[in-house]
């Protein structure tokens, strides 16, 4: 089996060039030396033809090296940018213009127990939901089951679309009945909120098994809104997956062809506009 015409791979970086996009904030990971033109080979090799880029922590809040990858990509790619409060509804409206669909927030921690370097939160999404919403963007947020379980009242008052990082980055080894995972299931079937199958951060510390019956529960209860991601070029992992092999993971998992066109094709053409 092999993904579908039209597959979009909802979750990467580009890096560099270097000597023309440095990077803006200290990083807690070695950086790769992957820009526009090594993405394109990858997504080449994968077999899809569209995807959307993730503003890596290293470039905190400046866009640079994405809105240029952007630029250059014809159309086939959207991104994801970083932004705080405050800033002009202007620049956020030229980031849509170049291709830009969302903006992320994380509320996950840095192996050190701090926020990651340039990283918007969950008070700069609130600040920003009224221009968002003005301006047709989503928000993507990176945040722990656990935190989603804990702010589920807070982020059910957030009107504009809400997409998880990482299948919500759940306790996989506690299975799919925990409370946790069932409170951003209930989010998820409520309508407005997006959850990315991107199952590499999730899988480093569960068995593929575990992870598989989360994979389950959100086809069960979502289909129509749920995205896949690599998450290529794999930072901070001593040992990166092969993304082809996440591909066969997706397609294995997912089986029935007319879910898996739902998911790689139909959803992120709707989500991001293609």
């Amino acid at each position: 089996m092999r993904a579908p015409k039209g597959a979009c791979d909802a979750h990467s970086h580009v890096f560099g060039p270097f000597d023309a996009f440095p990077p803006k904030a200290p990083s807690v990971y070695a950086l790769p030396d992957t820009p526009l033109e090594k993405h394109e080979a990858y997504r080449k090799t994968l077999g899809v033809q569209y995807g959307v880029l993730t503003q890596p922590a290293p470039y905190a809040d400046d866009p640079s090296a994405m809105l240029d990858a952007l630029r250059r990509s014809g159309g086939s790619l959207r991104g994801t940018a970083v932004a705080k409060a405050g800033i002009a509804p202007a620049t956020l409206e030229a980031w849509r213009d170049a291709g830009v669909r969302a903006l992320r927030f994380i509320e996950m921690r840095t192996p050190s127990g701090g926020r990651y370097p340039g990283s918007a939160g969950i008070t700069d999404l609130l600040a920003l939901e009224p221009i968002l919403r003005e301006l047709g963007m989503h928000a993507q947020l990176w945040i722990s089951a656990h935190d989603i379980a804990a702010n589920a009242s807070q982020l059910e008052r957030i009107k504009i679309p809400l997409v998880f990082d990482h299948m919500g980055q759940p306790d996989a080894n506690a299975g799919p009945d925990h409370v946790d995972f069932q409170t951003l299931l209930r989010l998820l079937k409520d309508g407005g909120r997006w959850v990315k199958l991107s199952t590499c951060r999730v899988t480093r510390n569960a068995s593929e098994d575990a992870v598989h019956k989360l994979h389950d529960a959100f086809i069960e209860t979502r289909p129509d809104a749920l995205v896949w991601g690599t998450d290529w070029p794999f930072v901070r992992m001593d040992t990166p997956p092969d993304a082809g092999a996440l591909m066969d993971q997706f397609l294995n998992w997912t089986a029935d062809e007319s879910l898996i066109r739902r998911i790689l094709v139909d959803n992120p053409k709707t989500l991001y506009d293609f």
